[in-house]
């Protein structure tokens, strides 16, 4: 269950993952070593859940976000959910982000197809 959802950072290769994170992040080397270990593809998923986080905080209608990242709905549902019940991570680093002091901008709908 959720109340679990944490437990991965206690395995052996989530934690080393974790800790070379950390370094990356401390030295200012975290954009080589994520460009090292992540495909293109995989970088742009990351970031468009991110985007989708931050939309949601918002008030975007799953649409909008839709429109917006091109992720499924059913990833943004779950998008939606880990912020509801997860480790609370989405939080905490919008809280950090410059971006999020948007939080009240007007988001247009997208153009009906």
């Amino acid at each position: 269950g959720m109340e679990d959802v944490m437990d991965i950072w206690q395995k052996k290769l989530p934690s080393q993952l974790l800790a070379a994170i950390n370094a990356g992040s401390g030295s200012g080397n975290l954009a080589l070593f994520l460009r090292d270990i992540l495909t293109e593809k995989e970088i742009t998923e990351i970031a468009a859940r991110l985007e989708a986080a931050r939309l949601l905080d918002s008030g975007a209608s799953y649409d909008a976000v839709r429109a917006a990242t091109a992720l499924s709905t059913r990833t943004i549902a779950r998008i939606s959910l880990w912020k509801k019940q997860g480790a609370g991570g989405y939080a905490a680093v919008l809280a950090q982000l410059p971006i999020s002091n948007t939080h009240h901008s007007h988001i247009s709908p997208a153009p009906a197809e």
